[in-house]
């Protein structure tokens, strides 16, 4: 697997698919279809047509076995989850971070194991005395004043 040296955006589709590969490793088009066939509806035509983009986004390497296209992923998964985190994340104020994080803690189902490790980090976490807001005035209210707006009608 290669290193991801620019930011690969993945649609909700292509995630579907891309879940399927790194679970099975190498797959072709038609086991994906049967693998996805009940939750997505999808045709075989519409896989091979995310499998392509896929390829050309280079998320995803191709193999020739007879008439046959095996596909593998070429990044890993926790690439491009931390790529998908951060990008995320880049939308939000800094200074919120902490409050969006707790609220997904708050709202996803997590394990005993899952709280363990949560706690470990936690602990572990260097605490800083401040963060610094990293919008742009208009874009929050945690340090600039709000831009007023007069509309003439």
């Amino acid at each position: 697997m290669t290193k991801i040296e620019e930011t690969i955006r993945i649609s909700d589709a292509e995630w579907e698919i891309m879940r399927v590969v790194w679970t099975k490793g190498q797959v072709d088009a038609t086991t994906i279809e049967q693998i996805l066939g009940d939750k997505m509806q999808w045709k075989l035509a519409t896989i091979k047509t995310l499998l392509g983009r896929l390829v050309k986004k280079e998320a995803l390497k191709t193999d020739q076995v007879g008439k046959k296209f095996i596909y593998s992923a070429n990044v890993r998964e926790d690439q491009i989850l931390f790529q998908a985190t951060e990008e995320l994340f880049g939308h939000i104020c800094a200074k919120r971070m902490g409050s969006s994080l707790a609220q997904i803690i708050e709202d996803v189902p997590l394990t005993q194991a899952d709280v363990s490790l949560l706690q470990d980090v936690l602990a572990r976490k260097t605490v800083v005395e401040s963060i610094a807001c990293n919008c742009i005035p208009g874009q929050c209210q945690c340090q600039h004043p709000a831009t007023q707006v007069n509309v003439h009608q």
